[in-house]
C-alpha cells in the first residue's frame, strides 16, 4: 500500500531539518532530517509449503521482518543462504536483487507477478491453506543528501538478529504499521507516518553498531565518541566560523592530532566536513522551506546572499533558486509516478 506523500509532514525526523534559531540534541536526530526518509510502501507477506520468490533490487531502502516461521534469503552474488528466524529484520541498501523461500532449493516465482493480482495489503505465496511465514517489509524513499549519506556507506545487506537490541523493535514496528495502514480508526495514518519514522531511525542505529567495518565517512563519523563532542559543536551551531583549534579543545585533544582523527574516520577534514554539512542543511531548506535564500545565507554563516550561492553553486553545480524551483518539480513529478505505479500494482515488494 503506497502511503500518501500528503500525509506525511515534516517531523523531528523526517522533513526539513529544525536547525533554524533552534538547538540540535544530537547530530544523528538532526541528520535524520537531512536524508529525507519517508516509508513510500508497506505490505505484508504470508507464505506455507513449498515457495521461493525473486524481488528485483529494490533501488532504494527497503526493511524485512519476520513475524512468524522461518525463511531462507538468498542475496544475488552471495553463495551463502541467510536462515531468518521469527524475530529477525534485514535491511537492503536496495542495490541487490534477492530471493526468499522456503527452501534454497525450491525455483523462484517472479514476486512482482505474484504482487499484480494481489491488491489487498497482504499477498500469499506457495500453499494456499497454509500460512506458516508472515513478514512485513516497508520501503523508505530518500532525497539525494540521504542517498549520499547512507546508501553509499551501507552494505548491501545488513541481517539483525533477533538477539540485537534493534530487531524486536522493527518487527513490532513494522507490525503496528500495518496494523494502522488497514484500519479505519481515528489517526491511523498519523499513526502509521510516526511509527515509520521510528523504523527509519532503528534501522539507522543498528547501521552505527557496525560502523567500524564501514568506509570512512558520515555513518562511521557519527558513531565515533571520540570526535561525537566537535560533531555536536558543528551541528547545533552551523553559522558559527569554527576554528580546528576549538572542535580540537571540545574532543580533548591537540590540533594536530583531532584533525588526523577526524579525517581518518569522516574521510574529510573537519572545516570540509562543516562546509557539507551546511549545504545539506541548505539542500533541505530550499525544498521544503519557503526561506529567503538571503535569511538562508545568514543562517549557514555566509556574510552575503552572493558568497553563498557562489559556494552552493560550487558544490551542487545549480544556483540556490534554481536548485528549489527544478526539486519541487521532480518531487511533485515522482509522487505523482509513484501513485500511479502503485495503483496499478508497479512499485511494489511485500515483506522482502
Amino acid at each position: 500500500m503506497l502511503v500518501s506523500p500528503d500525509k506525511l509532514r515534516e517531523s523531528p525526523f523526517m522533513g526539513a531539518p529544525p536547525y533554524l534559531g533552534s538547538t540540535v540534541p544530537d547530530p544523528l536526530t538532526h541528520t535524520l532530517g537531512v536524508t529525507g526518509a519517508r516509508c513510500v510502501l508497506v505490505r505484508g507477506l504470508t507464505a506455507g509449503g513449498g515457495w521461493a520468490l525473486r524481488f528485483p533490487a529494490p533501488g532504494r531502502l527497503k526493511v524485512h521482518a519476520v513475524l512468524r516461521g522461518v525463511s531462507w534469503l538468498m542475496v544475488d552474488g552471495d553463495e551463502h543462504p541467510v536462515l531468518l528466524e521469527q524475530g529477525d529484520a534485514v535491511a537492503f541498501g536496495g542495490g541487490l536483487s534477492y530471493v526468499l523461500a522456503s527452501d534454497p532449493s525450491v525455483p523462484p516465482q517472479d514476486a512482482r507477478a505474484l504482487l499484480g493480482t494481489s491488491p489487498q495489503l497482504f499477498a500469499h505465496a506457495g500453499d494456499e491453506d497454509i500460512a506458516e511465514v508472515v513478514s512485513v517489509g516497508a520501503h523508505f524513499e530518500l532525497n539525494t543528501a540521504g542517498e549520499d549519506l547512507l546508501l553509499q556507506a551501507l552494505p548491501p545487506v545488513i541481517h539483525l538478529s533477533r538477539a540485537g537490541e534493534e530487531a524486536p523493535a522493527l518487527c513490532w514496528l513494522l507490525d503496528q504499521m500495518l496494523r494502522e495502514m488497514s484500519s479505519d480508526r481515528p489517526g491511523a495514518d498519523g499513526v502509521a507516518e510516526y511509527l515509520s519514522q521510528l523504523v527509519f531511525a532503528h534501522v539507522l542505529r543498528a547501521c552505527l553498531d557496525g560502523s567500524e567495518s564501514y568506509p570512512a565517512g558520515w555513518l562511521r563519523a557519527l558513531a565515533d565518541e571520540r570526535i561525537a563532542p566537535a560533531l555536536r559543536l558543528m551541528h547545533a551551531d552551523p553559522a558559527r566560523p569554527w576554528h580546528v583549534t576549538e572542535l580540537a579543545r571540545a574532543a580533548a585533544m591537540s590540533r594536530s592530532v583531532f584533525a588526523g582523527v577526524f579525517t581518518s574516520v569522516a574521510g574529510v577534514p573537519p572545516l570540509t566536513y562543516l562546509h557539507r554539512w551546511r549545504m545539506r542543511l541548505a539542500e533541505q531548506t530550499l525544498l521544503h522551506k519557503d526561506t529567503p535564500v538571503s535569511e538562508l545565507a545568514l543562517s549557514l554563516g555566509y556574510a552575503s546572499e552572493s558568497a553563498f550561492s557562489h559556494a552552493f553553486k560550487r558544490a551542487t553545480g545549480v544556483a540556490p533558486k534554481r536548485f528549489r524551483d527544478a526539486a519541487r518539480v521532480s518531487r511533485d513529478r515522482g509522487e505523482v509516478e509513484r501513485a500511479v505505479a502503485a495503483a496499478f500494482g508497479g512499485d511494489a515488494g511485500p515483506g522482502g
